[in-house]
């Protein structure tokens, strides 16, 4: 007997699902930003000065997991969300992929740091504590949390409808743009770093993060770790080299996986852990055919 599995739900359900990911990431980030933009003096009274110690900026940075995690309910119905979750377990990764998780990226920050000159402006935090608060704050405050959202729930949306290659175009367009607001505010990363290289760089980064996500089938852990490697707090500051050297490691993934990266169809597109389930809104039925 061969089986074909469910398909997954149509193009114009996960397109409504993709926009109403991005609307709702959109207004949280952008509305608190304005508030921060208009009324700082009332803001800063209130809640304290921009900064992971601000509940409202911490809303800010966590909209896009927020968003996700609110879609995937939409989709799963409160007993798909085991199956979501479940994705955050998922460490099953090809020995390259993890090569380039573990050792790639701070491969690619220093190699940029060293052309900037800025390979000893490694933070240097003592006492020792220091440096495991600065390390916990980025692996669950800092942004890492977004990948609920981004790859959560938007790239499987995007694999559906384009190939890995256009979804993570796409996506990094989308990231790059959500990100706008973090120039305007003092006191952030990005409002001492050039615009141009920073979204060339997200670009590169989602696409490699599309190539890690599904060479992990989807795994949500494998999503979060190289969102930490990539602002990772014991590494340089390499802007905007490392930028370059990342949209250099995404072009040979793309050459080394083109016959993927081109293929629709061939991404990740479940939004649960177990793919060979479909926990999701109903499509066409299974098909069985009986060998000969």
């Amino acid at each position: 007997m061969a089986h074909i599995h469910p398909q997954q739900t149509g193009a114009s359900s996960s397109k409504r699902g993709l926009g109403t990911f991005i609307a709702l990431t959109f207004a949280l980030t952008w509305g608190i930003a304005a508030l921060f933009m208009f009324i700082p003096d009332t803001i800063d009274r209130i809640f304290g000065p921009a900064g992971l110690g601000n509940p409202l900026y911490l809303l800010a940075v966590f909209s896009p997991g927020i968003a996700g995690i609110f879609v995937a309910w939409l989709r799963l119905g409160t007993s798909g969300m085991a199956g979501f979750f479940r994705r955050l377990r998922m460490v099953r990764m090809p020995a390259v992929a993890w090569a380039f998780l573990v050792a790639g990226y701070p491969a690619i920050v220093y190699a940029g740091a060293i052309v900037s000159g800025t390979v000893d402006t490694t933070p240097a935090f003592t006492p020792w504590f220091a440096v495991v608060g600065a390390l916990l704050s980025a692996l669950f405050l800092a942004g890492t949390n977004e990948e609920f959202g981004w790859r959560g729930v938007a790239l499987p949306l995007l694999q559906r409808r384009y190939n890995p290659f256009v979804s993570s175009i796409l996506l990094g367009a989308i990231w790059a743009i959500w990100h706008l607001p973090a120039f305007a505010l003092s006191g952030t990363l990005q409002s001492a770093w050039a615009i141009g290289p920073y979204f060339a760089g997200l670009m590169a980064l989602s696409v490699i993060m599309t190539w890690l996500f599904n060479e992990s089938r989807g795994s949500l852990l494998i999503a979060w770790l190289a969102h930490f490697q990539a602002m990772n707090p014991l590494f340089p500051d390499a802007q905007p080299w490392d930028s370059l050297f990342y949209v250099l490691a995404a072009v040979a993934i793309v050459i080394v996986d083109r016959e993927r990266m081109f293929s629709r169809g061939s991404g990740v597109t479940t939004l649960v852990a177990d793919d060979r389930v479909s926990v999701e809104e109903p499509g066409p039925r299974p098909v069985t055919a009986s060998a000969p």
